[in-house]
């Protein structure tokens, strides 16, 4: 049975968008209802539904936000209020998606849509979502000039200050208030949020690999993907391997 996650702060569209499917797709079983995006990249975490019908506006984490974060196979149907832009970048990026308000004729050609592109396994997930996500999410910082591009951060461990050259991190990762350092034997705290820090940063060196990971290539070991087909990274001198959200599956293509 296909599996079926619906995030939507309004909870009565939320629960007519599952009526609306009870009656287009009788064999869909919708697992769980998302109040918000937060809970909403919680529960595809932890269930791995077939499908997510994202609505784009949504506290905690937009919509996009937790499409940019998915690891698994999980297609996506974004959920949106009209936005000329918004569908645009969906139709070019061959992403499907439902206006608000929903209209059953609408909804039913992408239930019609979905249903061929699950019944396709070959075909790659949601091939055009990395491309409409860096069309819609907000502009990011712009990037430093070469000769002004970090080569030491100023980080804390515990009540001691360190100068880390960015050289030996292996990766930054995102954690609440702070961002992680991580070296080969130690881990720091800086106070930058992982957007200003990829700003200044050689993107030749780091490259981001999910909305809260950067990674420095110079200590890339490989990657592997599991039965699921999500994809991870191993870094050198390391055990812990790291997620690659769907939305940076490209950058490995060539690997």
């Amino acid at each position: 049975m296909t599996r079926a996650l619906i995030a939507d702060d309004e909870v009565h569209l939320a629960e007519y968008l599952r009526q609306q499917l009870k009656t287009l797709w009788p064999e869909l079983e919708v697992v769980a209802l998302a109040r918000n995006g937060t809970e909403a990249a919680a529960r595809i975490a932890e269930l791995s539904p077939d499908i997510a019908f994202l609505d784009i506006q949504m506290p905690g984490l937009t919509g996009l936000e937790v499409a940019e974060s998915i690891e698994g196979p999980t297609r996506v149907v974004f959920v949106t209020a009209f936005d000329e832009y918004a569908v645009e970048a969906f139709e070019h990026a061959a992403l499907d998606y439902v206006l608000k308000p929903i209209k059953t004729d609408r909804l039913a050609k992408t239930v019609e849509r979905v249903r061929a592109a699950l019944a396709a396994p070959e075909s790659e997930p949601d091939a055009g979502l990395a491309e409409a996500l860096r069309k819609l999410s907000p502009v990011p910082a712009t990037p430093v000039p070469s000769a002004s591009r970090l080569r030491y951060v100023r980080a804390s461990q515990g009540e001691l200050m360190h100068q880390v050259d960015v050289r030996e991190v292996r990766f930054f990762h995102a954690d609440d208030k702070y961002t992680c350092v991580q070296t080969a034997d130690a881990e720091y705290l800086i106070r930058m949020p992982i957007a200003e820090l990829v700003a200044q940063l050689d993107p030749d060196e780091f490259w981001q690999i999910h909305r809260s990971t950067v990674i420095n290539l110079a200590h890339l070991a490989g990657t592997r993907r599991d039965e699921t087909s999500r994809l991870f990274v191993r870094i050198k001198g390391l055990e812990r391997e790291l997620p690659v959200s769907r939305a940076y599956v490209h950058l490995f293509k060539a690997m």
